[in-house]
């Protein structure tokens, strides 16, 4: 199957879920008319590479190549994408996502707009939150109503739950080195492998998989395949949030830089950097007045330095380490080439 098309049927199975529930949802009040707003803006965007993962580690075991059943499983991981996006966005004080106001500051807006007396920017947060919570049990519901059996559900569902784990424990880690102002490459690399990389492409592939009955060599192999991609993708994220095109990131240039993101980017500068230009970028990382022009000084830093050629350079080599393992890993010839194109897309030089 095509990656278009699998995009088009995650789509399609994601929306009817949606308007499935919407019914739901207004039958409990109009109010919450709101709150589906927000969620249908936020899912119109995203490159759906979970669901596509997910699909290719199905068909990587072997399995059947159509079945709404399958699609709607990988679908359910948009549902906690969403969720972990949103409650990222609250936490990191994000303004924007995919190019559009940040749920919490949609809702804070409205709240604004309408008079309400109540303090705006609070009610924003909590309802961007209860939003992200809603998500989090919808993917667990589509998962379950996927129309698979129980037996493969029973097998993805363990697959299902260490993810739900370690993305929330690679976020706490993630807000632990923000607080602690001092991090390293190590604690830095930590943090990408369970905030992202397991969670972005070895566990979707292993979901997949294990719907399929995978054994336990076609898993070890998607790890070999999976995990250094990951890396990856993240290192390659980190690099975009910083010197990414707005008009291709749908954030504003230099965000992660005004949130003060402690990524590897940043702790592989920090090693390299002299005293002075690593005090600077000590002293202006995570001011949320940072401009324009001091977002072109750190980058300068970050250049010069050497932090960024290292970091590009750690990308080589996980994204090396990944095609290595693709190359021998023992798996379909069909899902071996569509996981080779993922991979470029996965860790191109924009996002």
């Amino acid at each position: 199957m095509p990656t278009s098309r699998i995009r088009k049927e995650v789509d399609e199975a994601l929306f009817s879920f949606v308007d499935q529930r919407r019914p739901l949802l207004l039958g409990i009040s109009e109010d919450l008319a709101a709150l589906m707003a927000a969620l249908r803006a936020l899912l119109q965007g995203g490159k759906r590479l979970r669901p596509a993962f997910a699909y290719w580690g199905w068909r990587a075991a072997d399995g059947e190549p159509y079945g709404d059943g399958i699609v709607r499983a990988a679908a359910s991981l948009e549902f906690l994408q969403a969720s972990a996006l949103i409650h990222d966005d609250v936490m990191d004080s994000s303004d924007t996502r995919r190019g559009q106001p940040a749920a919490h500051r949609r809702f804070e807006t409205m709240a604004t707009r309408m008079g309400w007396p109540g303090a705006a920017a609070p009610f924003g947060e909590g309802a961007a939150i209860l939003l992200g919570d809603l998500c989090l049990a919808w993917s667990a519901e589509m998962f379950e109503a996927s129309g698979l059996e129980e037996e493969r559900r029973a097998a993805g569902r363990q697959v299902y739950d260490l993810m739900r784990t370690e993305v929330m424990c690679g976020q706490y880690l993630d807000l632990l080195e923000g607080v602690r102002a001092q991090g390293t490459v190590g604690r830095a690399l930590k943090v990408v492998e369970y905030k992202s990389a397991k969670y972005t492409i070895e566990r979707p592939l292993h979901l997949g998989a294990a719907l399929a009955g995978a054994d336990a060599a076609t898993m070890g192999a998607l790890t070999n395949y999976g995990l250094p991609l990951g890396i990856a993708f993240q290192l390659r994220d980190d690099v975009l949030g910083v010197f990414g095109d707005p008009d291709e990131t749908g954030k504003p240039a230099g965000d992660d830089l005004r949130e003060g993101k402690r990524t590897a980017l940043v702790a592989l500068t920090l090693e390299r950097a002299g005293e002075t230009a690593a005090a600077e970028l000590e002293r202006r990382l995570g001011d949320p007045a940072l401009d324009e022009a001091g977002v072109d000084a750190l980058r300068t830093i970050i250049t010069e330095s050497g932090g960024l050629a290292a970091c590009e350079e750690m990308i080589e080599k996980y994204a090396g380490q990944a095609h290595r393992a693709l190359n021998i890993a023992p798996i379909t010839a069909e899902a071996r080439d569509a996981l080779a194109d993922l991979a470029v897309k996965a860790t191109a030089r924009q996002s």
